[in-house]
């Protein structure tokens, strides 16, 4: 089953019938659990976070915002090399070895949060670590893309990101059910704050395992990686991976390309650091993000573009999608749809816990945000409905969007976004201003689950678009590029998010994407939907 493929002529409908769509099929449902996992071990420090809070973790909140925020800057930062992984690895040996790699986080994470003593840098290195989860999107999509014919591309495309999208919700259920039990031994915990699962409060005083968090998440990793390697194939046919060498070459190759993006990153946090922190200066330049992402998207493609012999050739070649006027328009849509989806899906969990889990009364004067609500919701009952939401209906999105055509869906739904932010933040501006904030949190939430929606059907719709308007070769590394500018979606909102409530102006976030959102209408109905589109509702 594991065999190289060549001559794959899946556009041949007898070809596709006869032997292209079972091994395609063979190929997506072990892509969709690794890409799953993937997800789940980049995303999982917004539920860590709230369980740190309820542990009583020596940390302010606005610290704890940054472990989400570092994994998401560097997650994003990954899938620019992961782009272009396919063409220089093999998709097998990509997948398998990406998937593999995510071990290392989810360890470190189940043996450092078995002491309450370790400190915030082991943390955030830990979640610097995690972004190997973000990045293995670009690769699994791009990978995909080439075992499907173009008129089942919305299909698979919307199955692949959509179920493994469902690693964030899978992640938000099975991390606090795993905390209930000692499943892998080790000491409990003791909890000083009401914490929960999707089934209920757990009232302070019942012992927890945190370190679970990251270890249950070998249970599926280890089996996985087998199951890739035996099941999955490398398209060796030009327009996919006509050169690659053996896996362990193959091997080296990713992880030189991850190290250069893991650098840019780490470059990327040196600059954003504050100059001071608790009054204390630190080694950081407190450069403002809007000017260092460009930066770390600019210093990575240039790194990678330096690597000599074969794989710089390889990138060259590319690289010819930065050329394209189409890469730059869906950049932008893409960022609203699934920028939106994964930077909700990392802040929501730790949002509801600040804004709805304290009262927000005046001390002399000054509105304080520190008192402990006792009719607050309880974080992770609520925080897994959105992301399940927005995953579950992206293969719709792919599927309306082959039969209504890309754009018009995505112009839909680009204004139910609006609508729904901008109710947000009204609900959100309420709360933050109430002593008794959870009078707001059901508007709040239906409002946001309307929104994820609108970013599921939106992810879809897009990637039905990027199918159709790029060529077979441009398609999958236009794929992975989008998706790579669009997860910075999961470093930027769990940023403007803390941001904005440390400055008790959380309404203002939801503004920004608002006004967002309607420079992508804008541009969506320009390039695909104006008479005399570039391509008419592609």
């Amino acid at each position: 089953m594991g065999q190289d493929l060549r001559n794959w002529n899946i556009e041949d409908e007898g070809y596709w019938a006869s032997t292209g769509k079972a091994i395609a099929t063979r190929n997506l449902w072990i892509s969709i659990p690794s890409l799953l996992c993937g997800f789940a071990v980049w995303l999982y420090w917004g539920i860590i976070t709230v369980q740190m809070i309820n542990l009583g973790f020596a940390f302010d909140q606005s610290q704890l915002f940054t472990l989400g925020a570092i994994a998401g800057l560097t997650g994003a930062t990954l899938r620019i090399p992961s782009t272009f992984f396919i063409r220089i690895a093999g998709g097998k040996n990509t997948i398998v070895f990406t998937t593999a790699l995510l071990m290392i986080p989810a360890i470190g994470a189940g043996l450092a949060l078995q002491d309450p003593d370790t400190p915030l840098w082991y943390f955030q290195i830990l979640a610097f670590l995690s972004g190997i989860g973000g990045g293995n999107f670009s690769s699994s999509m791009s990978n995909i893309s080439f075992f499907y014919p173009k008129k089942k591309l919305g299909y698979a495309l919307g199955m692949n990101a959509g179920l493994g999208n469902f690693g964030v919700t899978t992640m938000q259920i099975l991390i606090p059910l795993a905390m209930t039990m000692g499943l892998f031994g080790g000491e409990s915990r003791t909890l000083v704050n009401t914490s929960g699962t999707l089934i209920g409060k757990i009232p302070a005083g019942t012992e927890t395992y945190i370190q679970n968090a990251g270890l249950i998440w070998l249970v599926f990793l280890v089996p996985l990686a087998i199951i890739g390697w035996l099941g999955m194939n490398n398209i060796r046919d030009e327009h996919v991976s006509p050169d690659i060498p053996n896996p362990l070459g193959g091997f080296a190759i990713i992880t030189g390309m991850l190290v250069l993006g893991l650098g840019a990153s780490a470059f990327g946090i040196w600059l954003l650091l504050p100059q001071t922190e608790g009054g204390l200066p630190t080694s950081g330049l407190g450069i403002s993000k809007w000017i260092v992402l460009p930066i770390v998207i600019a210093l990575t493609v240039f790194l990678l573009k330096m690597i000599p012999g074969a794989v710089g050739q390889n990138l060259t070649r590319q690289y010819k999608i930065f050329g394209n006027k189409h890469t730059w328009a869906m950049t932008v849509i893409y960022t609203m749809t699934f920028g939106s989806f994964i930077g909700f899906s990392a802040a929501l969990a730790l949002t509801i816990k600040v804004v709805f889990g304290f009262s927000h009364i005046e001390v002399d004067g000054i509105l304080t945000h520190d008192t402990v609500n006792p009719n607050g919701p309880s974080a992770l009952m609520f925080a897994w409905m959105g992301p399940f939401i927005g995953a579950l209906i992206r293969p719709i999105g792919g599927i309306w969007a082959d039969k209504a055509g890309g754009a018009k869906v995505t112009q839909i739904i680009s204004v139910v976004m609006v609508a729904c932010a901008l109710g947000v933040a009204y609900f959100i501006q309420a709360a933050y201003a109430s002593a008794t904030p959870e009078q707001y949190f059901y508007p709040f939430l239906g409002l946001f689950l309307i929104l994820f929606a609108a970013t599921g059907i939106g992810n879809g719709s897009t990637f039905r678009t990027i199918g159709v308007v790029f060529n077979k070769e441009q398609a999958g590394p236009a794929l992975g590029w989008t998706a790579a500018v669009a997860a910075y979606g999961a470093f930027i909102i769990p940023q403007v998010f803390g941001e904005q409530l440390k400055a008790g102006t959380p309404e203002l976030a939801l503004y920004g994407f608002a006004i967002f959102y309607a420079v992508c209408i804008v541009i969506n109905y320009w390039f695909y939907l104006r008479p005399n589109a570039y391509v008419k509702n592609p």
